[in-house]
C-alpha cells in the first residue's frame, strides 16, 4: 500500500504553526504586541522573521531546535529571496518614525510641525482670486481648503504658477467621507457658457500649467464628459502652449466618456483612487471602487495619443497599513500609470472622516523612493502634497517638454 503523501504547507502557514506551538507551550512568553503585529501582517522578509525570533525570550525556547529544522529552513529560503522593504515599513509603522498620534477632545495634541499651513498671498494670487470672483468660477483649491493654495497661485520657488479649476458647478452628486465639496442628488444644471468663460479666463492668467477638474455629475446623461471635453478643446485653441491636466471622475467606468476626454488635447489624464484598495468603501462614495478606477486609468492610456501621461493620487492617514499601500502601488503601476502622488489626509470638518494618524515626512520619502524603484516616472510624496500640486506640476511640465524635444529631434 502506497503511504499517504504529506500535505504541502505554505511558508506563511508554517510560520503560523510555529507561533501556535510557542503559544501552546509557553503562552505569554512572546511580547503580545509583536505577536499581534505578525498575525496582522503576513511576514515577507528574512529580517521580519529575525525580528520575530529575537522577540521571544530565551526561556521560552525550551523546545529542542531540531523540532522545527525543516520549517525554519524552508521559510528562510523563501524569505531571503524577497525584498526587505515591507518588513522595514512594518517595523517603521510601530514607531514614531512612521506616524504620530492624532489628538482628541479629551486628549488634545497639537498638529506636528510639518503640518503647519502658510498664509496665501502675492500679486498673482490676488489677480487669480479677483478674476475667479468676477467670472463666478470655482476652484478645488478653495472648495477643498488646500494648504498649498497661495504657493500654487503665486508660482512659488519654481516660478510655475498653477491653479485647479473646478467645472460643472460646485455641487457633487456623490458624498465621499473625506471631501468638503457640497453634495446633492439634483445639483443645478451646468452653465452652457462655462467652457468659454473658463478657457478665456485661464488663457489670460499667464499660467504655465492648469488642472481642470470637476464634481461628479451622475445626474447627466454623459456625466459631464462633453462639457469637460469642450472646455479643454477651447482652452487649447486659445493657448496651445499651455499644459492641461484633466483630473476627472470615474464616469462609472463608461468607455465613451473616458475616450472623449482622452482625445480632447489634454497633456495629463488624472483620476484619483483616493485610498488603498481595502479602504475604498470606508472612504469613497459607494458608487466608486478600486477596480473601476483602475479600469478608467487603463482605458485612458489606451485611448490617449502617445506621450500623454496618466496620473493618480492617494491620501495617507486614513487607517491604511504600509503593506496595503505597497500592494496598491504595485497595481497602479501595473495599470501603466506614469505619475503617483501621496499626501496627508486632513479632516475638513467634524462632519468628515477623522484622521487616523499623521504620517511623518520620513515615511513619505520612503514611499517616494519605493515608487521610483517600481518604475513610476515621477512620484510626489509629502504631508502637504495634493493631487494638484505646484512642485509636482513643475516636474511634470519638465518631463513633457523633454519628451517633446526628444520626439522632435531627428533620429541619429
Amino acid at each position: 500500500m502506497t503511504p499517504p503523501q504529506p500535505m504541502k504547507v505554505s511558508p506563511t502557514q508554517q510560520l503560523h504553526q510555529l507561533l501556535h506551538s510557542f503559544d501552546r507551550e509557553r503562552e505569554g512568553a512572546m511580547n503580545s504586541r509583536t505577536l499581534c503585529l505578525l498575525r496582522f501582517f503576513k511576514p515577507s522578509s528574512q529580517s521580519l522573521l529575525d525580528l520575530t525570533l529575537r522577540s521571544i525570550s530565551s526561556s521560552a525556547l525550551e523546545t529542542p531546535k531540531s523540532e522545527f529544522p525543516q520549517t525554519l529552513a524552508s521559510l528562510r529560503d523563501r524569505l531571503a529571496q524577497e525584498s526587505p522593504s515591507l518588513a522595514d515599513f512594518i517595523r517603521l509603522r510601530d514607531s514614531e518614525d512612521y506616524s504620530v498620534e492624532v489628538g482628541t477632545k479629551k486628549n488634545p495634541i497639537p498638529k506636528p510641525k510639518w503640518m503647519k499651513e502658510s498664509i496665501p498671498g502675492g500679486s498673482k494670487y490676488a489677480k487669480i482670486k479677483s478674476k475667479l470672483r468676477e467670472l463666478k468660477l470655482h476652484t478645488v483649491c478653495e472648495e477643498a481648503r488646500c494648504p498649498n493654495l497661495g504657493e500654487c497661485w503665486s508660482g512659488g520657488e519654481t516660478g510655475t504658477a498653477t491653479a485647479t479649476i473646478m467645472i460643472l458647478g460646485d455641487t457633487c452628486t456623490r458624498g465621499c467621507r473625506f471631501c468638503n465639496v457640497k453634495t446633492s442628488r439634483t445639483p443645478p444644471p451646468p452653465d452652457p457658457n462655462e467652457p468659454s468663460n473658463v478657457a478665456e479666463a485661464i488663457a489670460s492668467w499667464g499660467l504655465d500649467y492648469v488642472v481642470i477638474t470637476s464634481v461628479d455629475r451622475d445626474d447627466l446623461p454623459d456625466q459631464g464628459s462633453g462639457h469637460f471635453t469642450e472646455t479643454i478643446e477651447k482652452l487649447k485653441k486659445l493657448k496651445p502652449s499651455m499644459l492641461i491636466e484633466a483630473l476627472v471622475p470615474d464616469f462609472r467606468g463608461d468607455p465613451g466618456c473616458v475616450e472623449n476626454i482622452s482625445k480632447s488635447g489634454l497633456d495629463v489624464f488624472a483620476h484619483n483612487i483616493e485610498t488603498v484598495e481595502e479602504l475604498q468603501r470606508a472612504v469613497r462614495d459607494h458608487r466608486a471602487n478600486f477596480e473601476q478606477s483602475i479600469k478608467v486609468l487603463k482605458m485612458a492610456k489606451e485611448y490617449a495619443p502617445a506621450g500623454t501621461l496618466t496620473k493618480t493620487s492617494i491620501m495617507l492617514g486614513c487607517g491604511e497599513t504600509p503593506e496595503q499601500v505597497l500592494k496598491t502601488m504595485e497595481k497602479v503601476r501595473a495599470a501603466g500609470v506614469d505619475v503617483m502622488t501621496f499626501g496627508q489626509y486632513m479632516r475638513p470638518s467634524k462632519r468628515h472622516m477623522p484622521v487616523s494618524e499623521y504620517i511623518t515626512p520620513e515615511a513619505f520619502e520612503k514611499y517616494r523612493v519605493i515608487g521610483m524603484d517600481m518604475g513610476f516616472r515621477y512620484v510626489a510624496s509629502g504631508p502637504m502634497v495634493r493631487s494638484s500640486y505646484k512642485a509636482g506640476e513643475f516636474y511634470i511640465k519638465s518631463m513633457i517638454d523633454a519628451d517633446r524635444a526628444a520626439t522632435a529631434s531627428p533620429s541619429a
